[in-house]
C-alpha cells in the first residue's frame, strides 16, 4: 500500500477531542446568561417618602413575581422582580397611582401578575374550579352514603 495515507496515532485523538469540544461547547452557553447589569435603582433601594414607599410596598405585595411564580415581587431575588419593583417605585414616585400602575403592569405582563386576576372568560375555571370539585365530592359522597344505607336496610329484612 505504497499509495495509502497514514496518519499518525496523535491526529485521530486530537480529532476526536476537538469533536467533543465543539459538541460540548452549546453546553456551556446558558452558564454565560446570567445577568450582568446592575440592579435597577429602586430594585433595592425605598423612596424617600415614607407615605409613597408604603403605597409601593402595598402593591408590591399584590404582584407575583414572573420567574419564582410563588412569591410576591416584594419578596423575591430574581432580577425581573428587581426591574419590576423599579417600575412601581418609579411610577409611584412620579405620581401614577397603584391601580393605574397594575393596569399598566397587567397589560404587560398579563393577568398571571396579579394575585387577584379578573372574573373573566379565561380564568372562569380558576374561580369556578374548587366549587365545582367540592359539589362533585359532595355529590360523590351522598350517593355513597345512601347506597350503603340502602345495603344495611337490604340485609336487615
Amino acid at each position: 500500500m505504497p499509495n495509502s495515507i497514514r496518519f499518525p496515532a496523535k491526529a485521530g485523538i486530537q480529532s476526536v477531542v476537538t469533536l467533543a469540544l465543539v459538541l460540548a461547547a452549546p453546553l456551556a452557553i446558558p452558564a454565560t446568561a446570567q445577568d450582568r447589569l446592575p440592579p435597577a435603582p429602586y430594585a433595592y433601594q425605598q423612596l424617600k417618602d415614607p407615605a409613597q414607599e408604603a403605597r409601593a410596598k402595598a402593591l408590591m405585595e399584590e404582584l407575583r413575581c414572573l420567574v419564582c411564580q410563588g412569591q410576591s415581587i416584594a419578596d423575591s431575588d430574581a432580577p425581573l422582580a428587581g426591574d419590576m419593583r423599579h417600575e412601581v417605585r418609579s411610577k409611584i414616585a412620579a405620581g401614577e397611582s397603584p391601580a393605574e400602575i397594575k393596569t399598566w403592569l397587567v397589560a404587560r405582563y398579563g393577568n398571571w401578575v396579579s394575585y387577584d386576576p379578573p372574573f373573566d372568560g379565561a380564568t372562569a375555571l380558576l374561580w369556578l374550579g374548587p366549587l365545582l370539585f367540592l359539589a362533585l365530592g359532595g355529590w360523590l359522597a351522598f350517593g355513597r352514603f345512601r347506597r350503603g344505607a340502602n345495603d344495611d336496610e337490604g340485609g336487615e329484612a
